[in-house]
């Protein structure tokens, strides 16, 4: 069904549209929020905020953007404000899970040194501004096209280009002390 039906129905309280929209967002939902938290069962409830919010909200949806770029943006906005809600330290913490999830399958020496360069990235990425943060995880994360951020980010390409490009510029400062200082 396109999108156009799809939410039409929504606006109706049609419960197999809902289950539809969740089938076809559920994975992408969950990637952009575990983008963002580090861990999989943040993600996951994450994602459960989120649709919940689709349900409550469709009837605020306007058709300026798709329907995948108005769900990427509540997305991206949950997990923001998830993370608005968690202490740093803990964040941190539940990077360390996210990681040996990931890592599963390596020697214990290169799990272990690959752990501490994700995380020396995952926290560097912390430390960027907003935008630059939002932007770069949608790129690397979520493997998005800068007009994709555009939208979600509602804003102009070039200023996802700049935001990129500016945030790529202070991790290579920010790692740069890491890998050839020895710190």
């Amino acid at each position: 069904m396109g999108d156009e039906k799809l939410i039409i129905k929504l606006m109706k309280g049609d419960s197999s549209a809902f289950d539809e929209v969740v089938t076809t967002y559920q994975s992408m939902v969950i990637n952009v929020c575990y983008g963002f938290s580090g861990n999989r069962e943040d993600a996951e409830d994450i994602a459960q905020d989120v649709f919940i919010k689709i349900w409550e909200k469709i009837h605020s949806f306007k058709n300026e953007a798709s329907l995948k770029t108005w769900i990427y943006r509540i997305a991206v906005n949950a997990s923001l404000n998830f993370i608005r809600k968690q202490k740093f330290h803990a964040l941190l913490e539940n990077l360390d899970k996210a990681f040996l999830f990931v890592m599963e399958g390596h020697d214990p020496e290169e799990e272990t040194r690959l752990k501490e360069q994700k995380n020396r990235v995952r926290k560097a990425i912390g430390l960027l501004p907003k935008n630059q943060r939002i932007a770069i995880t949608l790129q690397h994360m979520n493997d998005l096209s800068y007009y994709e951020i555009a939208e979600i980010m509602e804003t102009s390409v070039s200023s996802i280009e700049s935001l990129i490009f500016r945030a790529k510029k202070n991790l290579r400062k920010k790692l740069y002390k890491y890998y050839f200082s020895g710190q």
